[in-house]
């Protein structure tokens, strides 16, 4: 015999009234493709001291190429990925969390009790890349953007079973619990 199938990472019998563990269902990040350009650079970088180490003219030393190497390496590859690796969604079973900020972080949470809406948007590149952005609205609070999404339809669709499963599970804690029957003392 099988045990029954859960719904959302969620145990199969609830009883209502208590509380459901948060379990994370995804953590993601943007597509990676922004960093193109930094590992196009760090190639070049890498490929213009290699050839020029050692073949400086004379007015330059090798110290400063690698310097000019060092701040190129910096701001153009090492900024940008703490940027995008630092800028992290997260779904659980509760809400969805956005966290960003290398040194000063910022963090947003849409609760899925609430309800809210998902639109979906995909440009042309977008498209290319299987990719796409996505616009949660609650109608009340600024809309959660998360953009570049990998695999959005996955994510859509997972935003939407959480926000109806927590609706239900909401609806159904907040009915009346049955009375208990009257205890009759020496019956």
């Amino acid at each position: 015999m099988t045990q029954p199938t859960t719904f959302g990472g969620r145990s199969p019998m609830v009883v209502p009234g208590v509380p459901t563990p948060e379990l994370r269902v995804a953590r993601f990040r943007a597509h990676a493709r922004r960093l193109t350009w930094s590992a196009l650079i760090l190639v070049a970088v890498a490929g213009g001291v290699g050839y020029f180490y050692g073949n400086l003219p004379a007015p330059f030393e090798d110290w400063m190429l690698l310097t000019a190497a060092a701040v190129f390496v910096l701001f153009l590859v090492l900024l940008p990925y703490l940027s995008w690796w630092a800028h992290v969604y997260t779904i659980t079973t509760r809400r969805v969390i956005e966290r960003s900020g290398v040194l000063r972080t910022h963090r947003r949470e849409l609760s899925h009790v609430r309800g809210y809406t998902v639109q979906e948007r995909r440009g042309i590149l977008q498209r290319m890349w299987g990719t796409g952005t996505l616009l949660l609205s609650n109608g009340v609070d600024e809309p959660l953007r998360l953009a570049n999404i990998p695999s959005v339809a996955l994510v859509h669709e997972a935003l939407v079973d959480q926000v109806e499963v927590n609706q239900i599970l909401a609806h159904r804690d907040a009915q009346a619990l049955p009375p208990a029957p009257p205890e009759h003392p020496g019956a």
